[in-house]
């Protein structure tokens, strides 16, 4: 069920689980962390116990580029499940919704032929484009802030960030990247496909930023775990133009 505080809207469930228990930023065995991500992956087929109204605002929220939203949400889902990655995958198939109706455009638009050619594109841009970039992703981000950005403060248990919440954080980024690279890119393909100068610094243009929001965001949700050290995190965004940093606010 969902409640609201402090004018964020969270999502909430009547029992807590221990199995929750440790969040994106806690000590959990393996087999805990197995069996969490089966059972988001298994939700994933549950559509009546998913939050889409408030899926959409967070989107939202991400479009307007304010992910800072995202992170009061991320904070106060931490105090009340002690949790910092999402259990409501209503993210991940909306996403993958929108994935495959742009794919569709494309291939219509642009005249693939036979169910077969179809299928792969749109099943390839699921499966790799998506699952499997985040896949990686996730893993390595993971790896790099459990061995290199943690911070152990004294009297303090140790702290780990986890895969699911690694996986979560790659959503958030690829949604504004998804905007930028399908639908947008979409709407001015007759513009960038034309053999002209300007058609190749827009089309540069458009990646380019899709990949620095991306970043940005990637970054800016570990540091809202505030376990990571931001000194060592700000290397990491270094490559992000600092003109992009006042456009999101936390």
């Amino acid at each position: 069920m969902t409640s609201s505080l402090s004018g964020v809207v969270v999502e909430e469930n009547a029992a807590y689980s221990p199995r929750m228990a440790g969040g994106g930023f806690g000590m959990q065995s393996s087999s805990q962390q197995s069996g969490l991500i089966s059972e988001y992956f298994m939700r994933l087929f549950q559509f009546d116990q998913m939050d889409f109204q408030y899926t959409y605002s967070q989107m939202v929220s991400l479009c307007r580029c304010a992910p800072g939203e995202l992170y009061k949400a991320t904070q106060i889902r931490r105090k009340i499940k002690n949790q910092w990655a999402r259990d409501d995958p209503a993210f991940i198939v909306i996403l993958m919704g929108m994935i495959s109706i742009s794919s569709l455009a494309y291939c219509i638009t642009f005249g693939v032929h036979g169910i077969f050619h179809l299928l792969r594109v749109v099943v390839g841009s699921v499966l790799v484009d998506f699952l499997g970039t985040g896949c990686f992703m996730a893993t390595a981000t993971s790896f790099v802030a459990n061995r290199y950005l943690r911070v152990q403060r004294v009297m303090t248990t140790e702290q780990q960030v986890e895969w699911l919440y690694a996986f979560d954080i790659h959503c958030n980024g690829f949604f504004p990247l998804f905007v930028l690279l399908y639908p947008v890119q979409f709407f001015l393909s007759p513009l960038l496909l034309q053999p002209t100068f300007l058609a190749t610094v827009l089309s540069n243009t458009l990646y380019a930023l899709a990949f620095i929001y991306y970043h940005y965001i990637t970054v800016d949700c570990y540091c809202a775990g505030f376990r990571l050290w931001r000194g060592l995190a700000s290397v990491f965004v270094s490559p992000v133009p600092s003109a992009v940093h006042p456009l999101c606010s936390k």
